[in-house]
């Protein structure tokens, strides 16, 4: 009828949508075999770069693509660096016309892939290729004007403050413009205040308060003060929607003990015997050449090298070696200058040192009385939401980061909770439960009049945590 639009059928649609896409594919496979071809000869010229520039501003992600443009870039500057040795040469002659300079000419290349990569990154703004491209182009100019790009990421922040690959690069670019660590931790706080939900800038926040507010036990992320002014501020983006998971995440963060900032392998347990030594690790090490290792007898020192991995989680080393123990001197181990004191293992004269995963931090009555404050918030949360399980979980860090023992039972409780009102995440609480146990037990151990021969496994499981600790016991009795 007139004056009606016909409205496609459901079939009509799919057959439309499927021959644009079949003259799409076509029209993208000549071109790819175009490029190739021009690449494969050596053609490395304008028409080259123009190809790519059709494909690339139809998908940014193709890294073929921006691997060729690169080698034209890199061809042309060359060129142009040969024009610029010549040009030095004729630089006092008079020139007949004037033409741009050979440096002009390269600041319109760079700028051209500057604004290339703007264009793809409207089409994409997650465009790894387009991202990594921009910054290789900054990289080869010497001029680059990084105060344009800190401006350039201000902007993209107003179109998506969550975009991670901006809030990437624009640590890449404060690094190059050396941006005052201060104005950017400001920057972050009122992107915060815009959107709490805001996972990229609470990390930005959290690679920026250790450098400037350092704690020098390292036993905290930071400073006592400081911390305890970043734990008011996120309670209060939590509570403003316990729903939302970024803010406890940062807040988990905070509770850590700082431990993820010393980068260098800590020893957790060292046996020795005349024969050999077992080293464990906290975490683990990949290779273990880079620490030096020695064992210190009064005025003679012991090198201790050619370590294996003694597990596939390269945790627990061992290494061969013949040495004389005598039971009455007093020994220690050298780790990169620190010296660890040993004691003398009762059962074969072996020496050996031992410290639980979790020692006790520092923590001064404002800050424990902050965390009490915030652990009192959240039983009154539970007691509206009683199946928030961030209120459930963040609670059970609490009461460990204020007294692991004295609340290991309670803290337990909430992971029993937790499985129920978050099943899929079943498994992990599991795992959380079992890591707090071996935790309690292993800190206990060294009190007991078993230690150090025996050590009685608190739970069965196929895999227990925190094994490597174990290898100054000679018995490990299992759960029966």
């Amino acid at each position: 009828m007139h004056g009606r639009v016909k409205v496609r059928t459901t079939e009509e649609e799919r057959e439309r949508k499927k021959k644009e896409q079949v003259l799409k594919m076509r029209a993208y496979r000549a071109a790819m075999s175009r490029l190739q071809k021009k690449r494969s000869a050596g053609e490395l010229d304008d028409e080259l770069l123009s190809l790519t520039v059709n494909l690339l501003l139809r998908n940014p992600d193709i890294g073929t693509v921006w691997n060729i443009r690169r080698e034209c870039v890199l061809h042309k500057v060359a060129q142009l660096q040969k024009e610029k040795e010549e040009e030095k040469k004729d630089e006092k002659e008079e020139k007949k016309e004037e033409k741009p300079t050979v440096e002009q000419q390269l600041q319109r290349i760079y700028a051209t892939e500057l604004d290339l990569t703007e264009q793809c990154l409207m089409v994409n703004p997650k465009s790894y290729g387009a991202w990594h491209h921009r910054c290789w182009t900054l990289e080869q100019n010497p001029q680059a004007d990084w105060e344009r790009e800190l401006f350039l990421c201000n902007k993209y922040l107003k179109y998506d403050e969550r975009n991670f690959h901006t809030w990437d690069y624009r640590r890449y670019v404060c690094a190059k413009a050396a941006v005052p660590q201060q104005q950017e931790l400001d920057f972050c706080t009122e992107k915060i205040k815009v959107n709490f939900s805001n996972y990229s800038s609470w990390h930005h926040r959290s690679l920026l308060l250790p450098k400037l507010y350092p704690n020098e036990q390292q036993d905290r992320p930071m400073s006592e003060h400081k911390l305890k002014e970043e734990l008011e501020m996120v309670m209060t983006a939590a509570f403003t929607d316990p729903n939302d998971s970024s803010a406890w995440f940062y807040q988990r963060w905070l509770l850590g003990s700082g431990a993820q900032l010393d980068e260098k392998p800590t020893v957790a347990a060292f046996r020795c015997w005349p024969h050999k030594a077992q080293l464990a690790l906290k975490k683990p090490c990949a290779e273990l050449s880079q620490l030096k290792l020695q064992l210190i007898s009064g005025e003679q020192a012991h090198p201790l090298e050619s370590w294996t991995a003694a597990n596939t989680e390269k945790t627990l080393w061992e290494c061969s070696h013949s040495i004389e123990i005598q039971a009455s001197q007093e020994y220690a181990l050298e780790v990169e200058g620190r010296r660890l004191k040993l004691a003398v293992q009762p059962s074969d004269q072996s020496i050996y040192f031992f410290v639980p995963p979790v020692a006790a931090a520092s923590c001064s009555k404002e800050l424990l009385a902050e965390l009490e404050s915030q652990l009192q918030s959240c039983r009154d949360l539970l007691e509206y939401e009683p199946d928030s399980k961030w209120t459930l979980l963040t609670s059970a860090l609490l009461m460990r980061a204020i007294d692991p023992s004295k609340y290991h039972e309670q803290s337990l409780a909430n992971l029993i909770k937790l499985e129920q009102v978050d099943a899929l995440r079943k498994g992990y609480y599991e795992d959380l439960a079992r890591r707090w146990t071996m935790e309690e037990a292993l800190t206990k151990w060294p009190e007991s009049a078993q230690f150090p021969q025996l050590f009685e496994l608190p739970l069965k499981t196929p895999k227990t945590p925190y094994r490597q600790y174990l290898i100054v016991a000679d018995t490990v009795k299992e759960v029966e």
